[in-house]
């Protein structure tokens, strides 16, 4: 029975995987209309993009790098979705766990690595969970819309961040970041293991693949993941069978604000070395498409998220032949193609339903 049903499991992610595969084809044909229309060849363009992420494997390391934040926050998205909410404030979420990442990186001293840097991780990823918890409180106790508050909590922690963040912490004039995090603090980078510095992929995408498998074991495998999902199926169902609706809300969105919360921290603490303005870069944002393309899957929200990386890093190498608003376009035509597979096979699907009952 229970191999039964991991065989539907993964059944059901081949069959993401071969429609998602198929939309996205269909909506690089359709961009070649597009790069047609600056006179380069759709062919050349393409295979420049492929070869710019996929061609050597500093290229690939390349493209894990740019997709290591993004499967985060798109993980963080993709929870929220399972209890029905739309969590917007990833970006925020984000931002103020890197701050929190980059204070706790310079601020504690004379800590050994093997505690520095767990305990700066942890430090961010409560400080993002409990700032998406404000969203979470006010919907689960007022029904306030969490997209609007969302979206609200984006600003206060933009401004907030660079407020306390770069003014009030930079240490060198001129320079918009909070002062460099200690070593004892750092995620280690496999360009510093091999011996390659240009090599920028570090531990944090260790970090992105343990958090899918987290999110999976704990909607699939725990009560609690039960009980959320529950809540995001039918939330008047989930209470009147006893579950606690506000708890879950509540709960669903901490997970999510520190999953997005871990993704900043990885930035800093991987990347950057600090906390910096503008290094959120759209990175939640671009999570909230990513959870849409992977359809909530953990695992396929992996497989998205290194699509979009891809995406990213051969839009990069094509820059010189194309202008960059070609690559966003490309990004745009295969999320709206993904989501009209979904509603079309929806369709499909409710029509044979009407057709067998007759």
């Amino acid at each position: 029975m229970k191999n039964n049903i991991y065989i539907k499991y993964f059944k059901t992610i081949g069959q993401e995987l071969f429609y998602g595969a198929v939309a996205v084809i269909a909506a690089l044909l359709v961009g070649s209309l597009f790069i047609l229309f600056t006179n380069v060849s759709p062919i050349e363009a393409y295979i420049r993009m492929f070869n710019g992420a996929f061609g050597s494997i500093d290229n690939i390391y390349a493209t894990l790098f740019r997709s290591t934040p993004i499967i985060l926050t798109g993980l963080s998205v993709a929870f929220a979705f399972r209890c029905g909410l739309f969590n917007i404030g990833a970006e925020g979420q984000y931002l103020i766990g890197a701050f929190a990442a980059g204070w706790a990186g310079f601020y504690f001293t004379g800590l050994p690595k093997l505690i520095h840097l767990p305990l700066t991780l942890i430090i961010a990823v409560i400080a993002g969970g409990l700032w998406a918890s404000i969203a979470g409180v006010l919907k689960a106790k007022l029904g306030a819309n969490e997209v609007i508050n969302t979206i609200m909590l984006n600003h206060i922690a933009f401004s907030l961040t660079i407020v306390y963040g770069i003014r009030r912490l930079a240490t060198v004039p001129g320079e918009p970041g909070t002062p460099h995090i200690l070593d004892s603090a750092r995620i280690t980078s496999l360009g510093a293991l091999i011996g390659r510095p240009a090599v920028r992929v570090h531990g944090g995408f260790i970090l992105a693949i343990l958090a899918a498998f987290f999110v999976w074991y704990f909607l699939f495998k725990t009560k609690s993941g039960y009980e959320i999902r529950a809540v995001g199926f039918n939330p008047h169902g989930a209470e009147y069978g006893g579950i606690n609706v506000a708890k879950n809300v509540i709960l669903a969105m901490f997970i999510s604000g520190a999953l997005a919360g871990l993704a900043g921290a990885g930035e800093v603490l991987g990347t950057h070395g600090r906390f910096i303005q503008g290094m959120n870069a759209n990175h939640g944002f671009t999570g909230i498409a990513v959870a849409l393309v992977g359809k909530n899957n953990p695992f396929t929200v992996v497989i998205s998220g290194i699509l979009f990386g891809a995406l990213a890093q051969g839009g990069f190498t094509i820059g010189r032949i194309l202008p960059r608003d070609i690559v966003v376009i490309i990004q745009a035509l295969v999320i709206f193609a993904i989501a009209l597979s979904q509603v079309l096979r929806e369709h499909l699907a409710k029509k044979r339903a009407k057709e067998a009952i007759k």
